[in-house]
């Protein structure tokens, strides 16, 4: 029974093969670069807050992306927790 959870919980829809990662779409990839501008180059001011928000933004569509067209549970699963971190972490 946990074989044939797992199984359909990690099936690729379209494919049929197990998916739990996949090459990141063009927003992760905006998503990626910007972490990696932050990290590289820890902006004071206007530009941390728009890499800030370019992060957190690409997060949210990219997780709502996920919910809405994921391959699979997994992959909507893990869109919505990314999506509900984000929410969390948002300061006033």
């Amino acid at each position: 029974m946990l074989r044939r959870f797992f199984q359909w919980f990690f099936r690729n829809r379209e494919t049929g093969v197990i998916t739990i990662a996949q090459w990141p779409n063009l927003i992760l990839w905006i998503v990626i670069f910007a972490a990696a501008l932050l990290w590289l180059f820890p902006f004071a001011g206007q530009a941390n807050f728009a890499l800030k928000i370019v992060l957190r933004g690409g997060l949210i569509i990219w997780g709502f992306d996920e919910i809405l067209r994921g391959v699979n549970p997994w992959r909507r699963c893990l869109g919505a927790a990314v999506v509900a971190y984000q929410i969390m972490v948002l300061q006033p």
